[in-house]
């Protein structure tokens, strides 16, 4: 979206022009839901999470600031949300004997339509980076699969651009070494991605 369209979607949003919001639905949902499931690595998690951004903005639409990055703000929100539901598994994972979960415990596993779906090298590709540290793991998500500016993904993450910087240096490096230690190395997709 250009700057000046997103302006005016948010002015929209801002009077209650429920099209407008159509408009940003359309704009931003794929992008949002392989994010959150690139994040999450749950197809479930990422749905229940991309639902509440959608609630987030319709809530908080009649506030934005005029000078809103809309992409911005619903990845930080999606991001926000994310990090909560980490938290919350944490506090009940702690207290998971005494307690029924809210969240299923275990690994996520893909659906036979995702197995299907993927190639080998995208597999690879997937695996690598969701063995990833998270904070290296977003990093690359927001700007190398979003195609966001580094400048955003650090306001995004809260951190400063330099550090974003850094920070996607050091998930390259890692998620090239995972690629080339994998029993048949992937250099043609390799350099796509890291690129």
């Amino acid at each position: 979206m250009s700057p000046d369209s997103d302006r005016t979607l948010v002015e929209r949003l801002i009077a209650g022009d429920s099209a407008a919001f159509d408009e940003v639905h359309a704009a931003h949902n794929v992008r949002l839901f392989t994010f959150l499931v690139r994040l999450s690595r749950s197809r479930d998690v990422a749905e229940d999470l991309l639902e509440e951004t959608w609630v987030r903005l319709v809530s908080h639409a009649r506030r934005l600031r005029h000078d809103t990055n809309l992409s911005c703000w619903l990845f930080t929100v999606a991001r926000n949300l994310y990090t909560s539901y980490c938290r919350s598994r944490l506090v009940e994972e702690s207290h998971a004997p005494a307690l029924m979960t809210l969240w299923p415990a275990g690994t996520p596993r893909p659906s036979p339509f995702e197995e299907a779906a993927a190639s080998q090298a995208e597999r690879r590709i997937e695996a690598a980076l969701a063995d990833l540290p998270l904070p290296y793991r977003e990093a690359l998500l927001l700007v190398g699969v979003e195609g966001l500016q580094p400048s955003q993904a650090a306001s995004i993450c809260r951190i400063t651009p330099e550090a974003m910087r850094q920070r996607l240096s050091r998930a390259r490096a890692l998620l090239s070494e995972r690629l080339e230690s994998s029993p048949d190395p992937i250099r043609h997709v390799l350099r796509e991605v890291l690129s």
